[in-house]
């Protein structure tokens, strides 16, 4: 259950990524459209923390449940899994990832691994808003068909040397699809992400269904039932239990 979990991880964070891009435009020039796309930079900044309700299928294993993401800026994050009886917390609360484990109900620190994936999926809109402030940089990639649609690729380098490839619908600058190798447990994994159902929530958009595959094979779907902003959260809520 923890690798299944932990393969939305990277998911949930690639939601909140889209963009589009010409062959005569530069990278900084897709982030404004963008950014623009969703909203504007003012909107985009005055949200300061996100709430996502959302349900969950686990593909292969047959299994449905639930989940609550909290998000505040500009990098905490908490999420409250319910999957076939069973609960888990997982959260990054600025400096320390931890989770708690679903057999015994006691908190412990995520591995190495996990901790680095998580930490990027904290990042919020400020890190969209502002890339380079936390090592994030862009290129242009050209394009590419995707059965009958071509799409424009945008690649997202991290510092530590992690590339996400997005794909990008050049009538909406949304994201189609999100490809990524991701480390589970010391096993590189192939991971795409496919986004839809692209939703107005206030004064921002974003896709509200995901389907994960891992090494080509449906693994995950994702259903956001419900997205909240501003609520206030105490940065408490996002920190280990003693």
């Amino acid at each position: 259950m923890k690798r299944a979990l932990t393969i939305c991880f990277l998911g949930l964070f690639l939601v909140s990524l889209s963009a589009a891009a010409g062959y005569s435009q530069t990278a900084k020039e897709i982030l404004e459209k963008m950014i623009d796309a969703q909203g504007g930079q003012k909107v985009l900044a005055a949200i300061k923390d996100t709430t996502i309700n959302a349900g969950v299928e686990l593909i292969q294993q047959g299994l449905s449940g639930s989940l609550t993401i909290c998000q505040k800026e500009p990098d905490k994050m908490r999420m409250d899994i319910e999957i076939a009886g069973q609960s888990l917390i997982q959260a990054f609360d600025g400096k320390t990832a931890w989770q708690t484990n679903p057999m015994t109900g006691a908190t412990e620190l995520m591995s190495e691994s996990d901790s680095k994936n998580f930490k990027k999926q904290a990042m919020g809109n400020d890190s969209f808003i502002h890339p380079e402030k936390y090592g994030i940089s862009y290129a242009f990639k050209g394009k590419e068909k995707i059965q009958d649609k071509e799409y424009l690729v945008l690649e997202q380098s991290y510092s530590d040397g992690q590339t996400i490839t997005m794909d990008i619908d050049p009538a909406t600058y949304l994201t189609y699809r999100a490809r990524a190798k991701v480390n589970q447990a010391g096993v590189e994994i192939d991971q795409e992400t496919i986004y839809g159902d692209y939703r107005k929530e206030g004064d921002t958009i974003s896709a509200h269904s995901m389907t994960i595959f891992q090494n080509g094979v449906e693994f995950m779907r994702m259903a956001f039932t419900k997205v909240t902003f501003n609520k206030g959260f105490d940065d408490l809520f996002f920190q280990m239990s003693k």
